[in-house]
């Protein structure tokens, strides 16, 4: 159920489709008034878009790394008059985004909670949306007083009648397995816990934790090769012995590639 009756015309520019759905969700949420005027990928149709249609738009949500670059580069070929929530795992571009017409900065993955203190944000400041340079120090103040957004890095899982507290480190991966997940400690442990796949991703720090498809987040010193696979896909062999076979789906290689070479 929306709890905010904040009006607003969106655009979203984002090259992840998994990202785009869970944010117009969030929206939704927020507010059954908001609503998605358009979806972009790349920062050419961004151009294009914003040069035609950008009057019909009040916000706009940016990721940073788009198919063809930068989203700053968007800036250098537009004048951009509406303010923007930047989206990205990458926080070493925080300043770059207040340079421009950002207003708030989040990392991903995002939560609901982090979209609803920026909507609030936003909601605070519209009656100052004409930015300038007194804004834009103000803004990188609110930006300092942020908090840091902190990972999940232990799990407190059942032995018997005892408890354990199993570190990020000793884990290998989360498995799914019809509606149960399990945590694959690098001693081949298996243990139930009481998540879903979605809400780990939400908890894991992405730089550590990679979903690879729709049964298992892999921890990054848990894998020990990757192959080629058929139909473009990849396939990861584990550190530890494992019998099923680790497949990256085909739409998400890209995405694998970058993480592992540590883009995300």
């Amino acid at each position: 159920m929306s709890l905010h009756d904040l009006s607003l015309n969106v655009l979203i520019i984002e090259d992840e489709m998994p990202a785009v759905e869970k944010l117009e969700r969030y929206l939704q949420k927020y507010s059954a008034f908001i609503k998605v005027i358009s979806k972009i990928e790349s920062v050419t149709h961004s151009v294009e878009w914003l040069k035609q249609h950008q009057s019909e738009i009040d916000l706009i949500f940016m990721d940073i790394q788009l198919t063809d670059g930068l989203s700053f580069k968007i800036f250098d070929q537009v004048k951009v008059e509406k303010p923007v929530i930047f989206i990205t795992a990458f926080n070493e571009y925080a300043l770059d985004a207040f340079k421009v017409n950002g207003i708030d900065y989040l990392l991903k993955p995002i939560t609901y909670s982090d979209l609803s203190v920026s909507l609030q944000k936003l909601e605070n400041l519209k009656s100052q949306l004409k930015w300038g340079e007194t804004e834009t120090e103000k803004l990188k103040e609110v930006l300092s007083a942020m908090p840091t957004k902190n990972y999940k890095n232990r799990f407190m899982v059942k032995l018997g009648d005892h408890i354990r507290s199993i570190t990020s480190d000793q884990i290998s991966f989360f498995f799914a397995d019809g509606r149960d997940i399990y945590l694959i400690t690098n001693q081949l442990r298996k243990f139930i816990i009481d998540y879903t796949l979605e809400s780990l991703e939400e908890i894991l720090d992405p730089k550590i934790f990679h979903r690879c498809n729709r049964s298992y987040i892999l921890h990054i010193s848990a894998i020990q090769d990757v192959i080629v696979y058929s139909n473009s896909r990849l396939k990861v062999m584990p550190t530890i012995k494992w019998e099923n076979e680790i497949i990256v789906s085909r739409e998400k290689v890209s995405e694998f590639k970058e993480w592992f070479d540590g883009m995300r």
